[in-house]
């Protein structure tokens, strides 16, 4: 047996210190934190697959409108809390030619990243009819979500929605929403962690339930536009990012500019509400707030209480960044394309030295490449796996904290792992595949 790169005695020692017993239990910034550790303590450093953070530099658009802003008085100013002028025109706009949804621009929401619209959203989503007291995650998801809805108290249920994809979502979706107590729907299109593209199909059953049961669709679309066997790129030009929103008034679209710009130092998300869903009221809502109307309990019910608005000057750089893309002078998703290439080269990588792909197929074709990938080894458990990479120098997450069924596997992600690392790689992970022979 060959030696592992980083020494047993380190990882272990780390891991015991840190109270740490099963790593498939620990979160996405509990495994970072943890390989920030290893790496200090043995002078090495991993091939990190764990985080979703950005790798590619922010454009330099959003830059200078920032800083423009800055200098112009931006940062003596607090930010309106329903979002500056410009930017809420541009949000609609994007939307309009990139999703082909018409939207109010009064309804679109800058928020604290896509986390905090997801939190408003459940704040004020889950509390309109006291009735309805239970967040539907169509999984497997983010995390954090279902821990924000742990944080306010509401109920869950959630299903792995990989064997009930095309015309089984139907039977499934409505054995849950006919108990009537459901009052949001969240799900992630194209999906983190198993990187599925919901079809049109899915979409419209999804919004004719949601119409039908009276249930709010919260869309997270953090990787807009990275369905890259389309090319969504170009405005006001189809194909386009698929959505409920054709289906449904009941939606919500949570935007992040995180990954398709990356933006994500500055923390701004956005919230698209459905011109009705924005204007609707609901009496149990003034249990909370000081109206019953949606849009107001939102913005200045949770928005102001919770963040007092989005980054003043940020919100300038966002909105410089929509108008570019709005133009078709800034390409984001020619950019964002890298994530892909990535992830067709890794994932060969993987599987060349044993691995196989756990969320191989998106209904009856192969998954797409893009921001994440799902991997197992033959012989081992999540936890064996998770564990047993770390002496390697590698880092992933579980899918079990995702809320998936598939316990076996981990979720990886591509974007910090530069093409020169590929080697290094390799070589790893062919030491890997000997020692488990």
């Amino acid at each position: 047996m060959k030696d592992t790169p980083i020494k047993k005695e380190i990882v272990d020692q780390i891991l015991s210190e840190n109270r740490i017993t099963n790593v498939t239990k620990a979160s996405i910034r509990e495994i970072k934190k943890l390989i920030n550790l290893i790496e200090e303590k043995s002078g090495q450093k991993f091939i990190r697959m764990e985080m979703g953070i950005p790798g590619l530099p922010t454009p330099k658009i959003a830059i200078e409108a920032e800083k423009k802003a800055i200098d112009e008085g931006a940062t003596a100013l607090y930010p309106d809390l329903d979002g500056i002028p410009e930017l809420k025109k541009q949000i609609a706009v994007f939307i309009k030619n990139f999703v082909d949804v018409t939207i109010n621009p009064l309804a679109c929401i800058p928020t604290v990243g896509s986390i905090n619209g997801a939190f408003a959203t459940f704040m004020v989503a889950g509390r309109m009819n006291a009735s309805q007291d239970t967040i539907l995650f169509i999984d497997p998801g983010f995390p954090v979500h279902k821990q924000l809805v742990k944080m306010i108290g509401l109920k869950q249920e959630n299903f792995d929605v990989y064997n009930f994809r095309g015309s089984k979502l139907r039977e499934k979706l409505e054995s849950i929403l006919k108990k009537g107590n459901i009052s949001v729907i969240l799900y992630s299109n194209p999906n983190n962690p198993s990187w599925i593209c919901f079809n049109e199909e899915e979409l419209q059953i999804i919004g004719e339930l949601a119409t039908k049961y009276n249930v709010v669709v919260a869309e997270d679309l953090a990787y807009f536009a990275m369905d890259f066997r389309k090319d969504l790129s170009k405005p006001g030009v189809p194909p386009f990012q698929a959505t409920v929103a054709k289906y449904t008034d009941n939606y919500i679209l949570m935007i992040s500019t995180s990954k398709s710009f990356s933006y994500a130092g500055q923390r701004v998300g956005i919230c698209a509400i459905s011109d009705k869903l924005f204007n609707s009221n609901h009496p149990d809502l003034l249990t909370y707030y000081s109206s019953s109307n949606f849009g107001h309990a939102l913005v200045h019910g949770t928005v102001y209480a919770v963040t007092a608005g989005t980054s003043h000057s940020a919100q300038y750089g966002v909105a410089a960044l929509l108008k570019a893309a709005n133009e078709g002078s800034y390409n984001f998703v020619k950019e964002t394309r890298e994530y892909g290439e990535r992830a067709n080269m890794l994932k060969k990588i993987f599987i060349n030295n044993g691995f196989k792909i756990v969320y191989d197929m998106d209904l009856d074709k192969p998954i797409a490449d893009g921001f994440y990938f799902t991997i197992s080894y033959p012989g081992l458990s999540g936890e064996e796996l998770l564990r047993e990479l770390l002496y390697y120098g590698v880092s992933a997450i579980s899918l079990g904290i995702t809320g998936s069924e598939r316990t076996e596997g981990l979720r990886a992600c591509v974007s910090l792992i530069q093409r020169a690392q590929f080697e290094i790689l390799e070589n790893r992970l062919k030491i890997f595949s000997e020692n488990h022979k």
